[in-house]
């Protein structure tokens, strides 16, 4: 295996939770070839003209299906009673954090498309990638404290309105928004040291931030050392949360009796259970294919499954597989027919 192979492989758990990925600087690559820049240029799916409208049409339409299935299910969370559950208040969250992390790239690829410019500042660039950042670890973040509240639910029922109150449920959804607030200013922060770049075009359709601080020469020992940290912090943590809640549920279910029983435990963390592994899974096929190919169109594609496809589908799987969530739904369209 060839150096950088090993070297992307082993910051691929790293770089999927989205901190902070340095390239190492070549020993070919002198001081004078580095330039500064006000601007990048980002990488598009096609050259041919005729094609534009086709992907304006396709990505505006899982845009709208994206925006109106989340908004949905927030309104039918809020307009239920029956849903106000910690539960559904984490989905509904969840539902939020997924409609503004589309927003973050999407909108400015249609206006690329439309525009025929594939240019974004500096500062859009960095804006850009911070929004990215708050917003898919939201979503990270969200998934391990929805895992929790399964795992307190079907673990311990008899504690769980206790435990589970209003009080906790919005202090855990602070924290999860402060956490990812302090990663993407850390971003942002080291991002900002950087004012040499070796090229000026971005391998995707959006500031990747790993692609972005790829692009500088950047590679010290404390360097180093904070992209472990978020590594760990973002990565490793809540991974490992879902994983033991997980782990407890599943040996609760066992414990259970009766076939109907552990039908209906499962059940009830069978669409967060999907949600997860739809999550983590294209993320993990996005960036592994990024470490193992080289080809920008794969990571291009890769990157539209991971942050398109999986906010698109989120709330098809909660209102499908939630008998609650459909019932709202039609009492929700009922009143406002």
């Amino acid at each position: 295996m060839s150096s950088k192979y090993i070297q992307n492989c082993g910051c691929l758990f790293t770089c999927f939770f989205f901190p902070i990925y340095f390239k190492r600087c070549t020993t070919n690559i002198e001081e004078k070839n580095l330039t500064i820049i006000s601007e990048f240029h980002l990488r598009g799916f096609s050259e041919d003209p005729d094609l534009q409208p086709t992907l304006f049409g396709l990505f505006l339409s899982m845009y709208l299906v994206t925006v109106l299935g989340n908004l949905l299910v927030i309104l039918a969370v809020i307009s239920d009673p029956h849903l106000h559950t910690p539960m559904y208040f984490f989905l509904s969250n969840l539902s939020l954090a997924d409609i503004c992390f589309i927003s973050t790239t999407i909108p400015k690829m249609l206006t690329n498309i439309q525009t025929h410019s594939r240019v974004i500042s500096y500062v859009g660039c960095l804006t850009q990638m911070s929004l990215f950042v708050i917003f898919a670890c939201m979503d990270d973040l969200l998934l391990t404290v929805m895992a929790y509240d399964r795992f307190m639910a079907i673990c311990h029922p008899l504690h769980y309105p206790v435990i589970m109150n209003l009080h906790l449920c919005g202090f855990l959804v602070l924290v999860s928004l402060l956490f990812s607030l302090f990663e993407s200013q850390l971003h942002i922060l080291i991002a900002l040291e950087f004012t040499r770049f070796t090229e000026v075009e971005i391998s995707n359709f959006f500031c990747d931030p790993i692609q972005v601080l790829s692009l500088s020469c950047y590679n010290n020992f404390s360097g180093n050392m904070i992209k472990y940290f978020l590594g760990a912090i973002y990565g490793f943590l809540p991974v490992l949360g879902i994983l033991l809640s997980y782990y407890e549920i599943v040996s609760s279910i066992l414990k259970i009796p009766s076939l109907s029983g552990k039908y209906k435990a499962f059940s009830a963390c069978g669409s967060h259970l999907s949600v997860v592994c739809l999550f983590y899974g294209t993320g993990i096929g996005a960036y592994l294919g990024s470490a193992v190919s080289s080809s920008p169109k794969k990571d291009v594609v890769s990157s539209v499954i991971y942050s398109v496809v999986t906010p698109m589908l989120n709330p098809f799987i909660y209102s499908l597989r939630n008998k609650d969530i459909k019932n709202a739904l039609r009492r929700l369209l009922s009143r406002t027919v």
